[in-house]
């Protein structure tokens, strides 16, 4: 990785071993912001941590929604880098395939205690740690499942339509000091959405406009610009960044 001068900010990433996470730290480390990152794999971690550089990173193991590792992870990038600048929320599960007629409200519960409520979260964790006196941008991500219906993956959609209303609401408690914006993807290729696309990429893509899946330095790029100068008159927005799919019917 090229070095660049550094920009003096860091960042905490959660589920940022790999995937979309890993993207979103790979362009901000690319910029010169440092980053802490999150994720359940401690062997995982260690080996992004050296992909990022050491001198560019830290990690914290653990469960997102887990309210000591959300307060652990807040102090580690705080000791590390005296700052939490910004914070990407991308840790998410989606344990469930099939409609939601048959959806386990078990299920339904961990869906949302990951992927919403761990948001809310790190959010406050970080607000309170540095942002609220200082400023800050936070970006969720998001999916076009949670702007339109998407067929057997019901209960992520309806959590990340939550924290799409979440970032709204996030927003405006937060301003002016801090900018709170989302970012919805269509179908990335990552172990996290093999399932959406194993076997019949070709296929897949052929119903995109740009003619290809997603990668996760597509949304390194957009969260870059979310937490950058650039969008400094931007708040409570959600960027849909899918490939023109929703120039279609369908939405994957």
């Amino acid at each position: 990785m090229t070095t660049v001068e550094p920009t003096g900010k860091a960042a905490l990433i959660t589920g940022a071993s790999r995937g979309i996470g890993y993207g979103v730290a790979e362009a901000l480390v690319a910029r010169g912001d440092r980053v802490c990152i999150t994720g359940r794999n401690e062997d995982a971690l260690k080996e992004a941590v050296e992909r990022l550089g050491a001198d560019r990173a830290v990690y914290v193991a653990g469960k997102a929604h887990d309210e000591a590792h959300q307060a652990l992870a807040v102090e580690r990038v705080m000791e590390a880098f005296g700052r939490v600048d910004f914070l990407v929320n991308n840790a998410g599960t989606n344990p469930v395939f099939g409609p939601i007629a048959d959806l386990d409200l078990n299920v339904a519960r961990k869906v949302f205690e990951t992927n919403v409520v761990s948001a809310l979260g790190f959010a406050q964790k970080t607000w309170h740690a540095w942002q609220k006196d200082n400023g800050g941008a936070i970006v969720n991500i998001a999916s076009v499942a949670g702007i339109a219906p998407s067929p057997f993956i019901a209960a992520y959609g309806v959590s990340k339509a939550a924290l799409i209303n979440l970032t709204q609401q996030l927003a405006h408690e937060f301003a002016p000091k801090v900018r709170v914006n989302a970012i919805a993807p269509a179908v990335v290729k990552t172990k996290f959405a093999q399932a959406l696309y194993e076997g019949r990429e070709e296929e897949a893509a052929a119903s995109y406009p740009l003619g290809r899946l997603g990668v996760p330095s597509d949304i390194g790029g957009a969260a870059a610009f979310l937490t950058s100068d650039q969008s400094d008159w931007v708040t409570g927005q959600t960027l849909v960044v899918d490939g023109g799919i929703f120039l279609n019917a369908g939405v994957g």
